[in-house]
């Protein structure tokens, strides 16, 4: 008993380290937006409308959507956007039409996590040390030249692994939510009054007085639901125990605390809507609280490098990006992960945001659209999974889904209106993404295609081949080919060039499949073909880390001694050549060929072993 608690708090701290930083950090900037927007003017009655909007946004958003409903919709104990698209896709596998559209809206919606990932830790970062200017206004010049030396060496440590410094994230992080807390209440304690704005009333009269303005205003108080995608993509880690653990006893009480004691400092101080965070403390706090504020946002923005490598991972085994490479930082946490070209791809999109933006109020302004958008498109999926997976009467689904429709709609809306002033920018990212993977998905369909044309049938050039059979070499061969069923190239470049033929064959297609896991005991299909060869499938889901070798260890059993020291793998290295007709546009097709050209191999993406692999080449037409 007492060690499933120990373990429950650990998973807790855990969680409010890498789940909860970046909703911990938004009371950085989210008041500062909304007051300083000029669009809400100083009266009690406003502060108490907006601080009630700021705690039933938290209640409705996260406690009620996130916590309670979406969390519920787990895809083999896995969450995150790629597990409910992959649930939704397979309730819905009968409508081939309805999940054609499922796949692309989930598939987009997975590429505005990477315009999230690029203005999230900008503006995170660039607000904690805007602090400095609090300090002394000497220090504005070096808020820039700072936050990109951070940031740089955030991303730089990244290919150590987060294990040696992941175990200090959740205490980090607690003193954080504790400091932000005891700010809130030495402001709350002069002016207790303002709790009354946890009252619903406050919130309703303000919208029912100030319809227009509230609309304006959405798109700054969003900001204080930065993170709420992480809840869910995190379960994986933590379960949804943990999760809501330290969601209801320790973030939320502490962000109210923090979002009152602002309110209660503006209600005294007005001007202090320049950075009434920072503002909160005692002058002897400051240089504290900005050290504090900087460790806190470089944990959230570790948080969502950490995700936009687990997510790239997963969407290359969905098929919907080139092979990357991989590299594995822990010998114990197989999820722990580091991906070069995503590190540096995001490092410069950030560094590009910050330079470009300049301020985290501008940040903020580019902030929104996306990660509301994504909120729509949870919404939307978690629709077709209560409803085709779960069963659960139309009406109930309408019913819950329905309300939170209306509310991230109106948030998205209302964000919509700064399109122009920096909501283009994650959206373009976004754009790109999902351009890049469309014509990935598309033209691998095409080059199966070209595959399948002009390949010849296994058992029956198998037949042929032994009618007169060449020489045999001791041995096992492993072909890899796209296709079950299919001759690969490789092998007939090796039977025309080397003019023989292994001991033992094997013709290996591995099948990525939209469930996170699959045990072993569902890992091979075998077949046998006769001499001694087998057609062999191998099955992965998205969040397995494919390993051939350790698979086809299972085929021992099946008569076929593989012994590693005299084992073979044979891959065909295809090289694409875009012709002009049928298919994808020309610069479509170009673009493919230059990402099939820079695709990792597979022998390392499949874990084969380097002094047993041979690549032959050929060229195919698309």
């Amino acid at each position: 008993m007492s060690a499933s608690k120990s373990s429950l708090a650990a998973l807790t701290l855990g969680a409010i380290g890498v789940v909860y930083g970046d909703i911990g950090t938004s009371v950085l900037y989210a008041v500062k937006e909304v007051f300083g927007s000029g669009h809400v003017p100083f009266t009690p009655a406003n502060v108490y409308g907006i601080l009630s909007i700021f705690f039933w946004t938290l209640t409705v958003i996260v406690s009620l959507k996130y916590v309670l409903l979406v969390l519920r919709a787990d895809n083999a104990g896995e969450g995150g956007l790629v597990a409910m698209l992959a649930l939704a896709s397979q309730s819905v596998k009968d409508k081939p039409a309805l999940r054609r559209w499922l796949l692309l809206v989930g598939i987009f919606g997975t590429c505005l996590f990477y315009g999230d990932g690029v203005i999230t830790p900008a503006i995170s970062v660039l607000s904690a040390v805007e602090g400095l200017e609090v300090v002394s206004p000497a220090f504005k010049k070096a808020v820039i030249p700072l936050t990109l030396l951070i940031l740089f060496g955030l991303f730089g440590v990244q290919k150590r692994g987060t294990a040696g410094i992941g175990k200090f994230f959740g205490p980090i992080t607690v003193v954080w939510f504790a400091a932000i807390a005891v700010l809130g209440v030495a402001h709350i304690a002069s002016n207790p009054a303002i709790l009354w704005a946890l009252s619903p009333h406050h919130a309703v009269g303000f919208i029912v007085h100030n319809p227009g303005t509230t609309f304006i205003i959405l798109g700054a108080v969003v900001l204080c639901v930065t993170g709420g995608e992480a809840l869910y993509a995190d379960m994986g880690h933590f379960g949804k125990k943990p999760i809501r653990l330290a969601w209801f006893s320790i973030v939320m009480p502490a962000l109210t605390l923090n979002y009152f004691g602002q309110g209660a400092l503006l209600l005294k101080n007005p001007d202090a809507v320049k950075n009434p965070f920072f503002m909160m403390a005692p002058d002897w706090a400051l240089w504290p609280l900005v050290v504090l504020a900087t460790m806190a946002t470089v944990i959230a923005s570790q948080a969502l490098i950490s995700g936009a490598f687990s997510v790239t991972k997963q969407v290359i085994q969905l098929g919907y990006l080139p092979r990357l490479q991989v590299l594995h930082t822990s010998v114990k946490d197989t999820g722990q992960i580091y991906m070069p070209f995503v590190n540096w791809g995001l490092f410069t999109a950030i560094v590009l945001a910050v330079v470009l933006f300049k301020s985290s109020s501008n940040l903020a302004s580019a902030y929104g659209i996306a990660v509301t958008l994504d909120m729509l498109i949870t919404t939307v999926l978690t629709f077709f999974v209560i409803r085709y997976s779960w069963k659960y009467p139309l009406a109930l689904c309408l019913g819950a889904t329905g309300f939170f429709f209306v509310v991230d709609l109106a948030f998205f809306t209302s964000n919509l209106m700064k399109l122009f002033d920096g909501g283009w920018f994650p959206l373009l990212i976004g754009g790109a993404v999902f351009m890049l993977m469309m014509t990935w998905k598309e033209g691998r369909s095409q080059l199966n295609a070209a595959l399948r044309q002009d390949a010849l049938d296994l058992p029956g050039f198998l037949e042929a081949v032994f009618v007169s059979p060449p020489a045999r070499v001791d041995g096992t061969a492993v072909f890899l080919t796209a296709e079950p069923g299919n001759v690969p190239n490789a092998m007939l470049h090796n039977l025309k060039h080397n003019k023989v033929l292994h001991r033992n064959n094997l013709f290996v297609t591995v099948r990525n499949h939209e469930v996170p896991w699959i045990g072993l005991d569902k890992r091979l299909e075998i077949e046998p073909l006769g001499h001694d060869c087998w057609q062999i499938i191998v099955h992965y889901g998205f969040k397995n880390d494919p390993d051939l070798p350790s698979a086809l260890e299972q085929i021992r059993t099946r008569g076929c001694e593989l012994e590693p020291m005299t084992t073979s793998y044979f891959l065909s290295r295809d090289i694409v050549i875009p012709t002009l007709g049928h298919g994808m546009a020309a610069w479509r097709e170009k673009l493919f060929a230059q990402m099939h050209h820079n695709a990792s191999g597979a022998a390392a993406f499949l874990n084969l072993p380097n002094n047993a692999v041979v690549e032959l080449g050929s060229k195919i037409e698309i």
